[in-house]
C-alpha cells in the first residue's frame, strides 16, 4: 500500500519539483455503465483499457452488443496546474468517443483505432475535482470506418488514457495527436543520412518568445550529433512547424532482424537555457525499394518478407491489450522467424509499432477500409461525410506512426469490391494524400478481385488467396502467381493474406480436405495447407512478401464453424496464446535461424494404424528419430526442413523422440 500512495503523491507534485513535461496515466478508477443504464448507481468500477465485448463477441451469433458505453472518473487537479497546459490524449477508442468535461461537452472523435488529444486547459477547474465523461459508441455508422469486417468492432476505451501537462510554450501533441516531432528521410545510403526534423510548436502564452529548439542524437554510448535553431515564436501560435536539417556520416542503418538499430534522438525547447518541453523518439535509418522482379530490398540487399497478420485481440480481454501482451505477441513471431507483419485491418497501438522496430520487423500499417469479402453489405458509400472520414483516418495514421523505421508501405484497403458505389475514385484520391502526407514510403492495398482496374491504384497490390482452404488446390495459387506476373510484369505482387483454419482438438490420420464451414476443422490439413503454399510462394521471387493469416485465432462473431462458434481459427497459434500450432513450427524451421526440432501431428496421440509417418521440422543438418527406444533412422532434413521417417507402430504407447544434436523433441503416440 506505501508504494501505491508514494506514486500518487509523485504523481500529484508540482511541476516546478520534476520535469517540464509529464504524462499522467488516468487508466484505474473509471465507472462503466452501458449506455440503456440511465440509474446514477448503475455500473461498475473498470480498469482501462477495457472492452465490453471480451467475453459477447465470441458467441457464433451477429448480436455482440454494438451501442453506447460510458465512462467516467472523477480526479482530483492540483492547484499548481494551473498556468502550465494541460491535455487529454486517448490512444484508442472504439469507434466514435464524445468525451466531456464537468458536464461540458469538449469534442467529438470518429475513429476507432487512432488517438485522439484535446487541450483542456482552460475548461478545468485547479485545486478541485474534475469530472471526465467519455461516451463512446460503436454501433455501426455509414460515415465511419470500418463498415463492415470478418473480426469484431470492440467497444470501448482499450487503449490507455492520460493527461500531458506541459509550459505554456511546448512541442505540440494536438497535430493530430503525433508526437510533434517527425523525422523525414529524405536521401539515406550506406555512406550519409540526410534528415529534416520538423517540430509542431505551439504558445498559448500573452507574449513572443525566443527560443531554442535542440535535436541531440546518441548511439547509445556516444553523441552523434547536436543541432539547434533559434527562432521567435510568436504569442497565440496554435501550432506552427520548424524545420532543422541535419546529416549522418556512415549511419548506423535500421537492418531488420539483422540489425535493428535505433538512434536515441531527444528534441528539446528551451528559452534563455532552461528546458521547457522534450521529446524522446528513436530515429531508425534506412531505405528500401520494391522490385517487379525481384522483390523487396532492403539498405540495398534483397530480403524476401515473411510475414503474418495480426488482430489486436485475444481471449477473455477482447481488444483490451496491454503492453505485455504486446510484447508476447512480438517475441511469438520473432521466435518463429517472422521478420514482416501486415497490422489487420487497421492502425494498431503506438506501442505494438515501437516492439516491432525494436525486433526489426518490416511493417505494413494500414486504414480500416474494409470491404465486404464474401459476406454482404458494403464497405464503401460515396457519402461525402464517410470520405471525409477516411481521410481523416489516414491522415492521423501517418501523422501518429510517420517516426517508426518499421513501417515501409501504407495499406489503403481491403477486399473491396466495384458493385455498386465504386470506389475506384475515391481510393485515387487516398492514393495522392498518402504520397502528399508522406512522399518517401509507397502504397499498398489487399485484393480479392483477380482483375479489377482498383489493382492498379497503389504502388504496390496484394492478394488474399486461400488456394486449398476455401475450395481447390495449393496449384492453383502458383497457376494464378505466374499467369498474373505474366500479365501484369510491372506490378510489385504480394499475398496479403493466406491461410486455413485449425483446431487442436480435431485430429485424424489420413489427410482429407475439409469442408471450411464445418465444425470439422483439422490440424494437419492446416499443416499441409501451408507446406505447399509456402513451396509456391519462396520459388516466385517476384512476390515481395507474404502475410498468413492469421498470427493467432481471434474472435470473430459471424464464425460457426471449427471447434466453437465465434472464432476464426485459422491462427497459427491459439487465441490464449497457449499453444502453437504444428504449422508455426513448420515456419520456425523455414525461418528462423535458431537451432530447432518439432514432431508433427503430437496432438494425434490415438491411433488406429500400425503402419504410418512421422514427419519433423528441422532446421538442424541431422535429425535421428527413435521409437520405443530404438533408432529408426537418421535423416538430413529436405530443403523445405522436413525428415519423414517411415514406421510401424507397436500395440500400446509408443515414446518417439527427434534427437537433433543436442536438441530434442518427444511425444506419445498410443496404438489402439
Amino acid at each position: 500500500m506505501k508504494k501505491v500512495v508514494l506514486f500518487l503523491f509523485l504523481s500529484l507534485l508540482p511541476l516546478s519539483a520534476l520535469a517540464q513535461r509529464r504524462t499522467v496515466n488516468l487508466n484505474v478508477g473509471w465507472k462503466f455503465r452501458y449506455g440503456y443504464e440511465f440509474d446514477k448507481r448503475a455500473g461498475v468500477m473498470v480498469q482501462l483499457p477495457h472492452c465490453w465485448n471480451a467475453l459477447d463477441g465470441t458467441r457464433g451469433t451477429y448480436d455482440y452488443h454494438r451501442g453506447i458505453g460510458n465512462y467516467t472518473k472523477n480526479v482530483s487537479i492540483p492547484a499548481e496546474w494551473e498556468g502550465k497546459r494541460v491535455f487529454i490524449k486517448f490512444e484508442g477508442a472504439n469507434s466514435i468517443c464524445d468525451f466531456f468535461l464537468n458536464g461540458k461537452f469538449v469534442g467529438e472523435h470518429r475513429g476507432g483505432y487512432t488517438a485522439f488529444v484535446y487541450d483542456i486547459t482552460d475548461r478545468l477547474e485547479y485545486g478541485k475535482e474534475n469530472e471526465l465523461w467519455a461516451r463512446v459508441n460503436n454501433s455501426e455508422q455509414l460515415d465511419v470506418m470500418p463498415l463492415v469486417g470478418d473480426f469484431n468492432i470492440g467497444g470501448g476505451l482499450y487503449r490507455d488514457v492520460y493527461f500531458i501537462v506541459t509550459e505554456k510554450v511546448c512541442i505540440s501533441p494536438e497535430d493530430y495527436a503525433s508526437p510533434g516531432v517527425y523525422y523525414y528521410q529524405k536521401k539515406v545510403t550506406d555512406k550519409s543520412a540526410d534528415v529534416d526534423l520538423k517540430v509542431m510548436l505551439s504558445n498559448s502564452s500573452d507574449r513572443d518568445r525566443k527560443l531554442t529548439v535542440r535535436l541531440d542524437i546518441s548511439d547509445g554510448n556516444n553523441t552523434v550529433l547536436t543541432k539547434g535553431k533559434t527562432l521567435t515564436l510568436a504569442a497565440g501560435t496554435k501550432i506552427t512547424g520548424e524545420t532543422i536539417g541535419f546529416s549522418i556520416k556512415n549511419p548506423h542503418l535500421w537492418n531488420s532482424r539483422q540489425d535493428p538499430f535505433l538512434y536515441n534522438a531527444v528534441v528539446t525547447l528551451l528559452e534563455d537555457g532552461k528546458e521547457l518541453d522534450r521529446v524522446q523518439q528513436n530515429l531508425g535509418l534506412r531505405y528500401f525499394r520494391f522490385d517487379s522482379q525481384d522483390g523487396f530490398f532492403l539498405n540495398g540487399r534483397h530480403l524476401q518478407l515473411r510475414g503474418v497478420c495480426r488482430h489486436q485481440e485475444r481471449s477473455d480481454i477482447g481488444n483490451a491489450l496491454r503492453k505485455e501482451h504486446h510484447e508476447e505477441d512480438v517475441r511469438l513471431m520473432y521466435e518463429m522467424g517472422v521478420n514482416a507483419l501486415r497490422g489487420s485491418h487497421y492502425p494498431h497501438a503506438t506501442y505494438f509499432y515501437d516492439m516491432l522496430d525494436k525486433y526489426g520487423i518490416v511493417t505494413w500499417a494500414e486504414i480500416p477500409f474494409v470491404g465486404p469479402g464474401g459476406y454482404a453489405d458494403k464497405g464503401f458509400v460515396d457519402k461525402e461525410s464517410f470520405k471525409e472520414n477516411g481521410r481523416k483516418q489516414l491522415t492521423e495514421l501517418i501523422h501518429q506512426q510517420y517516426n517508426h523505421p518499421g513501417i515501409c508501405v501504407w495499406g489503403l484497403f481491403n477486399e473491396l469490391k466495384s458493385q455498386g458505389d465504386n470506389p475506384i475514385e475515391y481510393i485515387k484520391e487516398l492514393n495522392s494524400l498518402a504520397h502528399e502526407l508522406d512522399p518517401f514510403r509507397p502504397t499498398t492495398a489487399a485484393s480479392n478481385q483477380s482483375d479489377d482496374p482498383m489493382n492498379e491504384v497503389t504502388d504496390e497490390i496484394g492478394f488474399n488467396r486461400y488456394d486449398g482452404w476455401y475450395g481447390s488446390s495449393p496449384r492453383t495459387l502458383a497457376t494464378f502467381l505466374d499467369k498474373y506476373h505474366a500479365e501484369h510484369p510491372g506490378a510489385k505482387l504480394s499475398i496479403s493474406e493466406y491461410g486455413a483454419g485449425a483446431s487442436i482438438y480435431h485430429q485424424q490420420d489420413s489427410l482429407k480436405q475439409p469442408v471450411p464451414t464445418s465444425y470439422w476443422h483439422p490440424e494437419n490439413w492446416q499443416t499441409f495447407y501451408h507446406i505447399e503454399n509456402w513451396k509456391i510462394i519462396n520459388e516466385r521471387p517476384f512476390v515481395w512478401g507474404s502475410f498468413i493469416w492469421n498470427m493467432f485465432d481471434f474472435g470473430a462473431a459471424n464464425r460457426t464453424e471449427g471447434d466453437r462458434p465465434g472464432i476464426n481459427d485459422k491462427g497459427l497459434v491459439t487465441r490464449d496464446r497457449k499453444v502453437c500450432k504444428d504449422a508455426y513450427y513448420y515456419y520456425q524451421a523455414n525461418w528462423s535461424e535458431v537451432p530447432m526440432v518439432y514432431i508433427e501431428g503430437r496432438r494425434n496421440n490415438l491411433r488406429l494404424h500400425s503402419q504410418t509417418e512421422v514427419m519433423v521440422f528441422s532446421n538442424t543438418p541431422n535429425v535421428t528419430l527413435t521409437l520405443n527406444g530404438r533408432t529408426v533412422g537418421s535423416l538430413t532434413p529436405d530443403q523445405y526442413h522436413i525428415c519423414r521417417f517411415p514406421v510401424s507402430l507397436d500395440k500400446g504407447v509408443n515414446v518417439i523422440k527427434a534427437l537433433a544434436g543436442n536438441l530434442e523433441d518427444s511425444c506419445e503416440w498410443t496404438l489402439q
